[in-house]
């Protein structure tokens, strides 16, 4: 474990124990969409405003990442589908764990979709890519949702708590799942997770106050930190965002505090 706890410095802040990850993986669902076009220039905002790690696939990491100022984490993400395929809840693997340390990556990270009809093999994926973990001393990632034709409300927070157990048992290090809207219903969903849970921010929201909300929202309830992609990097003051967001989690600002950053 050595080995992982190194890494895991590189992606999360010491003196909060807390991480804020800007993935940066939508271009192959979705394609290249704004803010994932001028690649240095999205990472140096990211990393200027106090990410402490970006997340990206393989090919894109020559295109962006480290270009100067300050260092942040790098993890590769290993799973991948596309919005034009006949699944999208169905991801695959398009890369590996030692590519992830030959390409200086800190952790690499997987996704896995609970109740989609391609379930057994991501889970059969995930346990696999935990052991390679394992064996080569390199943090996992894994976010976790509830998505499938059996899942009536993805957000439902037993169904959220549902997959992010399902995440930690396979043998993650940090899961990310979605908030479940509230701090009560949260709280129950890092207890049960039992390693380090960050939110995903979804959908772009219109309201900065709404992001920064429920970033403290989950903070509050126990989560260490935020893995949040469109609503930082097409916002359209990414740094500004970047930074209230960073205050929040990495210094325990309070919502008013943190959106002075966007006056």
């Amino acid at each position: 474990m050595f080995g992982k706890n190194i890494r895991m410095e590189r992606i999360i802040d010491r003196k909060s124990g807390n991480a804020v990850i800007v993935p940066m993986d939508h271009g192959i669902s979705v394609g290249p969409i704004d803010g994932l076009v001028n690649m240095k220039q999205t990472v140096d905002d990211v990393v200027e405003g106090g990410a402490t790690a970006v997340l990206m696939h393989k090919g894109l990491i020559p295109q962006g990442h480290r270009t100067g100022g300050k260092d942040c984490g790098l993890i590769l993400h290993l799973s991948a589908s596309t919005d034009l395929g006949v699944s999208s809840h169905s991801k695959v693997l398009v890369a590996t764990v030692e590519e992830g340390l030959k390409l200086g990556a800190d952790a690499v990270s997987v996704h896995i979709n609970v109740g989609a009809e391609t379930e057994g093999r991501m889970l059969e994926d995930v346990g696999r890519i935990s052991m390679e973990c394992m064996n080569w001393g390199m943090p996992l990632v894994a976010m976790a949702y509830p998505r499938g034709p059996t899942i009536k409300d993805s957000f439902d927070p037993k169904a959220v708590a549902h997959a992010a157990r399902v995440a930690m048992e396979l043998g993650a290090d940090v899961v990310k799942c979605s908030y479940t809207g509230d701090v009560d219903s949260f709280a129950k969903v890092v207890e049960g997770a039992m390693v380090p849970i960050l939110i995903a921010g979804g959908p772009k929201m219109d309201s900065d106050i709404d992001i920064l909300n429920m970033v403290h929202g989950s903070i509050e309830a126990g989560g260490h930190g935020v893995s949040i992609g469109r609503n930082v990097f097409q916002h359209k003051n990414a740094k500004g965002i970047m930074n209230a967001i960073s205050d929040i989690v990495l210094r325990g600002a309070t919502v008013r505090e943190a959106a002075e950053h966007l006056k």
